[in-house]
C-alpha cells in the first residue's frame, strides 16, 4: 500500500495487566491514485504500543492484525488472542518491544466479510476456500503501515515475533532488518486445529508443533 502521508496522531500511557506502555496512535492516509483494499478505507490505522527503552539494538515487535472475535470475545475458532497475548508476555519479560496492532480486521476483509467467511466455515469450507467464494483473495492484509511506523519510531532492525514469512518479507522490503524470527506457535485447540493446518498447509506459516 502506497500513502501519501503516515502521520503520528496521539500519545498516551496505558496501564495493562502486563505492565505500563506508551500506546501511539498512527493513521496512513492513501495516496490519491491507491485503490482502497475490501473495507474501503483511504485512512489506515494502527497503534503501537511500546515498552520499555527500544532505542538501542534490535527490539521485539509484534504485528498484530485485529480480530474482534479473538482479541475481544477470547473466540477458540482462531489462534489470535493467543498469539496477542504470548507477544505481550514475551515483551514484557524481556523488559522491551513494540506491539503493533492494525486495523485489518479477517485479514484485511472486514469485521462483516468475516463473518459470512464463518458461515461458509460452518458449512465445511477451510477459511482460504471461505474467502474465496465471497470473491476476496486468501489473505488481504498489507504490512506497509507498521513498517512505516517503525521507520518513524528510528527503528532499523527487529526481532519479529511472527509464524508468517510473508511478514519478515513485509518488513525487510521496507527497509527493517529482521535479525531474529521468534516463533509465535501456540497450543491447538480442538476448534483451532483445522484453521492452523491451513495457515500450515496452504499459507506457508511456520507451525511445526501440528501433528
Amino acid at each position: 500500500m502506497q500513502y501519501s502521508r503516515v502521520e503520528k496522531v496521539a500519545e498516551a500511557e496505558l496501564p495493562t495487566r502486563w505492565g505500563s506502555f506508551r500506546i501511539l496512535g498512527f493513521e496512513g492516509h492513501l495516496a490519491p491514485d491507491v485503490t482502497p483494499g475490501p473495507m474501503g478505507n483511504t485512512v489506515d490505522e494502527a497503534v503501537a504500543l511500546i515498552y520499555g527503552d527500544v532505542s538501542t539494538g534490535s527490539p521485539i515487535v509484534r504485528v498484530h492484525s485485529q480480530c474482534l472475535t479473538g482479541d475481544v470475545f477470547h473466540s477458540l475458532r482462531c489462534d489470535c488472542r493467543q498469539q496477542l497475548e504470548l507477544a505481550l508476555d514475551t515483551i514484557t519479560a524481556h523488559g522491551s518491544g513494540i506491539l503493533l496492532y492494525e486495523a485489518q480486521e479477517g485479514r484485511g476483509i472486514g469485521l462483516m466479510a468475516k463473518l459470512r467467511a464463518y458461515e461458509l466455515q460452518d458449512a465445511g469450507r477451510d477459511t482460504i476456500q471461505a474467502n474465496v467464494e465471497l470473491g476476496y483473495r486468501a489473505d488481504h492484509r498489507d504490512f506497509t503501515l507498521p513498517a512505516e511506523i517503525l521507520n518513524q519510531l528510528g527503528i532499523r532492525s527487529i526481532r519479529l515475533i511472527t509464524n508468517n514469512p510473508e511478514k519478515v518479507q513485509a518488513m525487510e522490503s521496507h527497509g527493517i532488518k529482521v535479525a531474529e524470527r521468534i516463533s509465535a506457535e501456540v497450543a491447538a485447540e480442538l476448534t483451532s486445529q483445522k484453521y492452523l493446518e491451513v495457515k500450515r498447509d496452504k499459507m506457508g506459516h511456520l507451525i511445526g508443533s501440528l501433528l
